[in-house]
């Protein structure tokens, strides 16, 4: 069954949002997604639900119209979840705000906020939720897949600081899921959320952050990679919670951004930020200086909110991107060596990096909601960001086979917010065999007909 014109709109008198449908003026803008890979995608309609009410009458029409549904917050869905081809599109974007109460240290943010909203309410009052990198990332589509970011080795993954999450089901029904309601949804929410329904707000723990980051970078030369990779690895446990540190590997691209020794040519560059006591910051750091002495470093301070939305016109809408991520203890000799020769011929844009993982992130029991991986020791993804479509296959296929490479180092679970393949392999890899079972029972419970199927999706 198919949507006709009179039956939407039916549906737009029935809402207090707005129903958008092929050949409307604003249908053209509002199909666009943040992934230009995905922007062939034509909805049959897309609605923006004014409330929960209106989520559940979309939801409602899809079911009976046959249709697929989409939903997106900020659009950012590497894997193009956020659009379909002919199905309904739930807009979340007409439902943003956040609002923070500064004596209970909570933040409600609607089910269409932006991480830059969440960031600028908590910060008003000097506190803070760990969220990702770039402010215009919606924070639905980032919780409901565990959220990784600059602060999470401090103060925890963004779901670990969920108090509640509030949602519209496949039936319609507006549930509350928290440690004492329905705390079975409420743990396969906080990671594999995107199955169970459309969420229209959120409660978080907010922490005392008084707004500067302390960032340090050191570049060196890729035939200093194993050195490199040696002091990250042996630094990595002992790192005060703190520290936030990664290692890139790729080219120095553009040329004039480095250094003359390195400009152009594979390097190895190590990243860190800093969120504690600006008097801890050289203690701290000191095993991040204890490698060979690379040929460019810096470090200075920052503001919080300034570093959050550094990136945000750099990773811009229209762009087209692919990243693929994965956990690991360590990375072999010969990775690494495989590593430096495909960055020799990366393209422009492209990279691997190994995040440190641990402190907050591993306090938390791996079986303690849906999200699996977090004892794993580095967070390692390969990603790529390019303009031209003639590009694709050149961009895909390093990054997969970046990803082919350091396969045989990986551990269990794979951060689903950083993958673009999906499929039944790809969902058992990111929860494993011993959650899939109980994720499974979940979903026969609150969505047995896989309404929401534009996912890694659980099988019934």
């Amino acid at each position: 069954m198919t949507s006709s014109p009179s039956s939407i709109a039916r549906l737009g008198q029935s809402l207090t949002g707005e129903v958008i449908a092929p050949g409307d003026d604003a249908y053209e803008l509002a199909r666009r997604v943040w992934n230009a890979r995905y922007s062939d995608r034509r909805p049959a309609i897309i609605v923006r639900p004014a409330s929960g009410a209106d989520v559940a009458a979309s939801i409602r029409f899809a079911r009976y119209s046959e249709l697929e549904i989409a939903v997106r917050s900020g659009a950012h869905s590497n894997s193009g979840h956020s659009t379909t081809d002919g199905g309904l599109v739930i807009d979340m974007s007409a439902m943003r705000g956040v609002t923070v109460d500064p004596s209970a240290r909570v933040a409600r943010v609607n089910g269409g906020a932006l991480l830059g909203e969440l960031d600028v309410a908590a910060q008003a009052h000097g506190l803070v939720c760990p969220v990702g990198v770039i402010g215009h990332t919606g924070v639905a589509g980032l919780t409901l897949g565990g959220g990784i970011g600059r602060l999470q080795r401090n103060f925890g993954l963004t779901i670990d600081n969920l108090i509640a999450v509030e949602l519209v089901t496949a039936d319609g029904r507006k549930v509350r899921a928290s440690a004492t309601e329905e705390p079975e949804l409420f743990w396969g929410m906080r990671g594999a959320g995107h199955n169970f329904g459309v969420a229209t707000a959120f409660e978080f723990g907010l922490h005392p952050f008084d707004g500067i980051l302390h960032r340090g970078v050191q570049i060196y030369p890729a035939s200093q990679a194993h050195e490199v990779w040696s002091m990250v690895r042996d630094a990595a446990p002992r790192l005060a919670d703190a520290v936030s540190m990664g290692m890139v590997i790729g080219r120095g691209v553009p040329a004039a951004d480095y250094p003359a020794a390195v400009a152009g040519r594979p390097i190895v560059i190590v990243g860190y930020s800093h969120s504690g006591a600006s008097d801890a910051v050289e203690r701290d750091t000191a095993p991040l200086r204890a490698g060979p002495k690379p040929v460019f470093a810096s470090e200075k301070g920052a503001e919080y909110l300034e570093v959050q939305t550094a990136n945000d016109l750099a990773m811009g809408w229209g762009h087209r991107s692919i990243i693929e991520s994965a956990y690991a203890d360590d990375l072999r000799p010969a990775t690494i060596d495989a590593l430096v020769e495909l960055a020799a011929r990366a393209p422009d844009g492209a990279t691997f990096s190994a995040t440190v993982h641990g402190g907050a992130i591993a306090r938390v029991a791996d079986d303690a909601m849906a999200y699996t991986g977090r004892n794993a020791g580095f967070d390692l993804s390969a990603d790529s960001d390019w303009d031209d479509a003639g590009q694709d296959e050149l961009n895909v296929g390093w990054v997969r086979e970046v990803m082919a490479t350091v396969a045989p180092d990986l551990t269990l679970g794979r951060y689903l917010n950083g993958l673009c393949e999906y499929g039944p392999e790809q969902t058992r890899q990111i929860y494993g065999d011993a959650k899939l079972p109980r994720l499974a029972a979940l979903k026969r419970a609150w969505d047995p007909d896989n309404v929401f199927r534009r996912n890694h999706n659980i099988a019934t």
